[in-house]
């Protein structure tokens, strides 16, 4: 699967009181994947949340991704991604089927990145690259991982960590497909200024 654009994550304290308004504004500005990330226990709220995303996503023809939790992205017919902590991915792509996406979190590290491929991961994310709000206790990553990603594997490739407009044109002159944003996407003060974010971010990717 080809998969390049804008990766949108959510997060639930930054969107608090805005959450729907700054997605559909997101999804405005073009995006290829949604992230839904919700590390809640509220399952009721979590499948209400995801479902209304599932809708939104189909409307603006993106792919709707749930952090995590293989169960609910069955119940919704969507995507997953997986951390190194969710165990193999070879249970989810059997629970999801061989059209479903999958991503692996594969921070800095090459060889996790071929044994998601042969565990059936869709795409590979490596991060993070920048200081990130979101997972400041992160293991920086040097940008020659994407290089060398690029020469020994066959499938997009994920940045994460703290991704901004100002930083990001490296990562994809790097060979970078997707460009996983949080706080560089949502956290601005009007939805026109997330559309005009999102619409900055694809236009890096030249789409």
């Amino acid at each position: 699967m080809k998969l390049r654009g804008l990766y949108a994550i959510t997060d639930s304290q930054l969107l608090a009181g805005k959450f729907l308004q700054y997605v559909e504004a997101a999804l405005d500005g073009g995006l290829t994947l949604l992230q839904y990330r919700d590390k809640s226990n509220d399952e009721n709220r979590r499948l209400r949340e995801a479902e209304t995303l599932k809708t939104l996503c189909d409307r603006y023809k993106a792919h709707l991704i749930i952090n995590d939790d293989a169960e609910l992205a069955a119940r919704l017919g969507v995507g997953v991604h997986l951390g190194q902590t969710d165990g193999p991915l070879t249970p989810a792509r059997a629970l999801l089927g061989r059209q479903a996406i999958i991503g692996s979190t594969c921070h800095d590290q090459i060889d996790l990145a071929e044994q998601a491929a042969k565990e059936g991961a869709t795409y590979v994310a490596f991060g993070r690259f920048f200081t990130s709000s979101t997972k400041p206790g992160a293991a920086p990553a040097a940008l020659d991982v994407i290089d060398q990603a690029r020469t020994r594997l066959n499938l997009p490739i994920c940045v994460i960590g703290g991704i901004t407009l100002d930083n990001a044109a490296p990562l994809v002159e790097r060979g970078a497909d997707l460009l996983a944003v949080v706080h560089g996407l949502f956290g601005a003060d009007s939805t026109q200024e997330v559309t005009r974010r999102a619409r900055a971010f694809n236009a890096l990717l030249s789409i």
